[in-house]
């Protein structure tokens, strides 16, 4: 957050109680950091990629933070359904059903996982191409 007093601008890292403060996706949940929110219910949130890879990129991500998919799945089996309950209605939503789309969750560094808040990536709209680049 940023707030201005006469010409100086400093900034302000709220403390937000039940999430990671170093989180981004924790502190878009908390509403601290705007983002377009295509999708909602009470455990997950879906918002648009800011980077999309696709006509249609959108993160599907549960409000409480876990670092990735696999840990999700260990802690809160109910919560890792969610996400993908989610994922199914933003692909519905967004027109994807009928060609299909991919469902991706990078685990770890070697996977290319940026944010360690797990996240899918429901990514549709045109031909996908293969899973990996040729090696």
């Amino acid at each position: 957050m940023e707030r201005s007093h006469s010409r100086f601008v400093y900034r302000c890292h709220l403390k937000i109680p039940g999430v990671d403060n170093d989180c981004l996706f924790c502190r878009i949940v908390a509403g601290e950091i705007p983002a377009t929110v295509v999708h909602e219910t009470d455990t997950t949130l879906a918002f648009r990629d800011i980077d999309p890879k696709a006509p249609v990129h959108v993160l599907v991500i549960p409000k409480g933070h876990h670092p990735d998919v696999a840990s999700l799945a260990r802690a809160d089996p109910s919560a890792a359904a969610d996400v993908l309950a989610a994922a199914a209605e933003v692909a519905e939503a967004e027109g994807l059903v009928k060609n299909g789309y991919r469902l991706l969750f990078n685990t770890g560094e070697y996977a290319g996982q940026v944010v360690f808040h797990v996240h899918g990536h429901v990514l549709g709209g045109e031909p996908l191409g293969p899973m990996l680049a040729p090696r």
